[in-house]
């Protein structure tokens, strides 16, 4: 019998083209892995039983998707339908491999919805597939705060020492420097501020934030956003209790974080912060989506088409991505009873 206190995580393979169904495997067929949770494991059977290397995890009891009665218990796959195993090139971007990331998704997110798993760790997708299927999500964060009608979200990178917020994400350097808000950042800082007490266990996060020009803006030398915009937001967020510091000079804020000075690093664009968290763990970093009503992590790579089949996958990042997930759960249970 199932364990009510252990979490029921759910896995979505990602692009079956790329390399999500390799990682899943490897990933589960680490017996420490394996002892945290019950898996459903969200792909079709084409993908997982592709070869992938030596290490490959054994399924507990497969299920179509209509046929599911929601047990989670060892590792179950859950049968999706998508387009068939010929109809999916491998190693590249397609519309039928889009169409197939997309419902492994979708799957996972109403399991959730009728109380079936506890999170969804999700494995790597192609933009440029999921377009090509015809959908308008740039990736799993806009998708999935859409399913679930979270207002406020954003993405959290979790690395080694380091954890980074970001208060744009995935749009053109001017359009982020355009859209650049107080609002947006009181918003990001407070999602970073409730995720670190939530789900870390920390009882006053501390968390830096990024000034957007070189040396934070030299009092005003450099640009203004740091005194008319980053700042206030600095100064509101404080007021409403977040422990905050800056704007701080982007080229000595992540050192200051990895000598411990603070838990979190609030970065104003993508590569801002994914730079500094890739450098110090490429491997094993972890997507974390702030502002979901579910735990959600993922793997930090892409699809890598190019090694698609080979066995030659690094699984680090999705064993890190399904410990924390792990984490997170458990923590969130032991605060509601």
């Amino acid at each position: 019998m199932t364990d009510p206190r252990r979490p029921r995580i759910g896995i979505t393979l990602g692009d079956p083209a790329g390399i999500g169904p390799e990682v899943a495997r490897k990933a589960l067929a680490d017996e420490g892995v394996r002892a945290l949770a019950d898996f459903a494991v969200f792909g079709c059977l084409a993908a997982w039983e592709e070869p992938a290397g030596a290490a490959a995890a054994s399924v507990t009891a497969a299920s179509p998707l209509a046929q599911w009665d929601g047990r989670v218990e060892g590792v179950t796959l859950v049968e999706v339908p998508c387009p068939a195993a010929g109809a999916i090139p491998r190693g590249r971007p397609s519309a039928p491999g889009g169409e197939a990331s997309i419902a492994f998704i979708l799957a996972a997110v109403d399991a959730v919805q009728r109380g079936r798993i506890d999170a969804i760790v999700t494995g790597p997708i192609s933009k440029e597939a999921v377009r090509l299927a015809g959908y308008p999500w740039p990736g799993h964060t806009e998708l999935l705060a859409e399913q679930f009608a979270a207002a406020r979200v954003a993405m959290m990178f979790a690395g080694g020492p380091l954890r980074v917020a970001l208060v744009t994400t995935h749009v053109a350097l001017a359009e982020a420097i355009r859209s650049l808000s107080a609002e947006r950042i009181v918003e990001v800082m407070h999602l970073a501020d409730a995720a670190l007490k939530e789900g870390f266990g920390l009882a006053v996060p501390r968390l830096g934030v990024c000034g957007l020009n070189p040396h934070a803006g030299e009092a005003g030398q450099f640009g203004f956003e740091e005194r008319e915009i980053i700042a206030p937001a600095i100064g509101r967020a404080k007021a409403e209790g977040v422990c905050a510091f800056g704007p701080l000079a982007p080229d000595t804020a992540f050192y200051q974080a990895l000598r411990g000075r603070f838990d979190l690093v609030v970065a104003m664009y993508h590569d801002q912060g994914l730079i500094a968290v890739k450098t110090v763990a490429f491997e094993d970093s972890v997507n974390v989506t702030l502002g979901l009503p579910v735990v959600r992590t993922s793997v930090d790579h892409g699809t890598a088409y190019d090694i698609a089949g080979r066995g030659e996958a690094d699984p680090r990042s999705m064993k890190a991505a399904i410990r924390m997930a792990a984490t997170m759960v458990a923590r969130r249970q032991g605060a509601e009873r």
